[in-house]
């Protein structure tokens, strides 16, 4: 099964930059960079470093059901912090237990500190059925004696 910093270079072939937000930065702000950037979450960073992580589901969660303004809202009010974080070395498999195990849907790559990148649930699960449907292939290849 690949590694992570195999699937994410995969994914800067395909021009997919890691979008990101400060703490001190409103939640509307954060709102339109997750809108433009069409993605559920956003790492929260500090000085290159994770602090935490925010998504579609805190927004709902902590400021909908609340009743708050995300005008005047700063992202550290709903951001959860104590992020779970992977180095490239991780494989797919380690990452979709990660993620199954702990409800997680995005999953920030960290090498010595540095972010890398994001990965969601949605890469992972591509990934798995492109390496099953490889696998598939050569079975059916191997029975008829290709």
């Amino acid at each position: 099964m690949k590694t992570v910093a195999e699937l994410l270079k995969s994914k800067v072939q395909h021009s997919q930059q890691v979008h990101t937000i400060e703490p001190q930065q409103m939640v509307v702000d954060a709102l339109k960079v997750m809108a433009e950037a069409n993605v559920g979450a956003l790492p929260v960073v500090v000085d290159g470093s994770v602090v935490g992580i925010v998504s579609e589901r805190d927004y709902a969660r902590k400021m909908v059901l609340k009743g708050r303004s995300s005008i005047g809202t700063p992202v550290s009010a709903i951001m959860s912090d104590g992020v779970i974080t992977v180095t490239p070395q991780h494989t797919i498999a380690e990452c979709m237990a990660l993620m199954t195990d702990r409800r997680l849907r995005h999953l920030p790559v960290v090498d010595d500190g540095r972010l890398l990148g994001l990965l969601s649930i949605g890469d992972l699960v591509k990934e798995a059925i492109a390496e099953q449907t490889s696998l598939i292939k050569q079975l059916e290849q191997y029975i008829r004696g290709e």
